[in-house]
């Protein structure tokens, strides 16, 4: 397991370029899952833990790792009592993301692979794991399952959904504001951001993917000016598809679209930096997820961009 990961900040030139690089691992059995290596800060075997009584079921235990003391959830028990892992012999997955660390305990690792977020599917809907998961592939003909860790967390560990009465209070008129665009494949990071932008009162579209964002962009463009009608793409970064990378570069080098303000809010706070905003163009970064911080951002770009163009 030594080494599995190492450089992995070099991965950061895969920024732009519509690929990602997957971590496959697996459960008990032979179906092998995928997390973005951009999520990843090591693999290591699974330390001695220590058991929390008032903890999610989930929660085998808290382990102190180089200096840290982080939870440790055992995905067999969110996916399911055929997923549940036996005996001691596991791996802990560390992932920093949704601005936390945290371990996911794992059977066995498999290997990093290389691939375009054209490759990579919606899962598709009804399917039995579908509450878990963010999206499918294919590979050496099997299906592997991309789990939606930002969904695991936020039942393991939840936040607070409300944004705070000092931010409602102090929020501008939003009678008169334009609609702003979302583009997020995770179906529990709209429902948070939705629910954020009803409480500050701002209208909204959203988009499942880049491309979707992409299409109903130029679609809107075509019947009239694009800034009578969007005040703000907001795109996560990791979607199918068409990546929030990929999405930036296609609206920046769009005549019709270029001008438009976009703040890419995701959850890989871990490995993101500024240059890599420059990179793409984009106007704003901001790590998921604080409800406050969120909408004060949203409502200052707003307030900002009340000028003509």
């Amino acid at each position: 397991m030594a080494g599995v990961l190492e450089s992995v900040d070099m991965r950061t030139r895969l920024a732009g370029h519509n690929r990602l690089e997957l971590l496959l691992f697996r459960m008990n059995g032979r179906q092998r899952y995928g997390i973005n290596v951009f999520k990843v800060r090591e693999v290591i075997e699974c330390p001695p833990l220590r058991r929390i009584p008032t903890a999610h079921a989930a929660v085998r235990g808290v382990a102190t790792i180089r200096g840290r003391t982080l939870p440790v959830i055992d995905l067999g028990v969110i996916l399911g009592a055929r997923h549940s892992l036996r005996g001691d012999n596991h791996y802990v997955v560390v992932t920093e993301f949704n601005r936390s660390v945290q371990g996911f305990l794992v059977s066995s690792v498999d290997r990093i692979v290389n691939m375009n977020w054209h490759e990579i599917l919606p899962a598709p809907p009804g399917s039995g794991m579908g509450n878990y998961l963010t999206a499918v592939t294919k590979l050496d003909d099997e299906l592997i399952e991309i789990l939606d860790v930002e969904k695991v967390l936020a039942e393991v560990v939840p936040r607070p959904l409300d944004v705070s009465g000092a931010v409602l209070t102090s929020r501008p008129d939003m009678a008169k504001q334009l609609p702003i665009l979302v583009a997020d494949d995770s179906s529990t990071a709209r429902k948070m951001i939705a629910r954020t932008l009803d409480q500050v009162g701002i209208k909204y579209h959203m988009a499942t993917n880049g491309r979707e964002a992409l299409n109903m962009l130029k679609g809107w463009a075509a019947s009239g000016n694009i800034h009578d009608q969007i005040g703000l793409v907001v795109s996560d970064i990791e979607m199918p598809e068409m990546d929030g990378y990929t999405l930036t570069t296609e609206i920046k080098k769009d005549p019709a679209l270029k001008g438009l303000y976009v703040l890419l809010h995701s959850s890989l706070s871990g490995v993101f930096n500024d240059s890599m905003v420059k990179k793409v163009g984009a106007d704003r970064f901001l790590a998921k997820f604080n409800s406050d911080d969120f909408a004060k951002l949203v409502l200052e770009i707003i307030v900002q961009s009340r000028r003509p163009h």
